[in-house]
């Protein structure tokens, strides 16, 4: 009997065909979410008069935590679905090192395997380490 995890059972191409796809997909998710979220900006706000750009208005900081993109979310606000298409992008890459790491285990290779901690450990660092909850 196999084991259900095991070398004969992924092959280094497989592994590499999946890691491929997983990009882009990933990549053509998050487009196809920002252009559905612009498309509903447009909706939404397209009518409005242009504004006077000679003189600076700010506006507030907003859908900066995971919290408020799925309050958007939820009340259909062009913005919420515009960073939830970001947040996407985002995870895209994070995720191929993620199947890159168990592609390494997989293939028992143990140097690969460290760096490969290394950089998805730098990465969850850096994103998390200056979130807003």
């Amino acid at each position: 009997m196999k084991k259900i995890i095991s070398k004969s059972l992924f092959a280094d191409h497989d592994i590499e065909q999946f890691i491929g796809l997983q990009l882009r997909y990933g990549v053509i998710t998050a487009s196809t979410i920002v252009l559905i979220g612009g498309l509903v900006y447009l909706n939404q706000f397209g009518g409005l008069a242009i504004p006077p750009y000679h003189h600076f208005a700010g506006t507030e900081a907003g859908f900066t935590t995971v919290g408020e993109i799925s309050t958007g979310l939820s009340s259909m606000n062009a913005k919420g679905i515009i960073q939830l298409g970001v947040l996407v992008l985002i995870a895209t890459p994070i995720l191929r090192i993620a199947f890159s790491l168990i592609g390494f285990i997989l293939e028992k290779d143990k140097l690969y395997i460290c760096i490969t901690m290394v950089v998805l450990a730098v990465m969850m660092v850096s994103i998390f380490g200056g979130l807003k909850v």
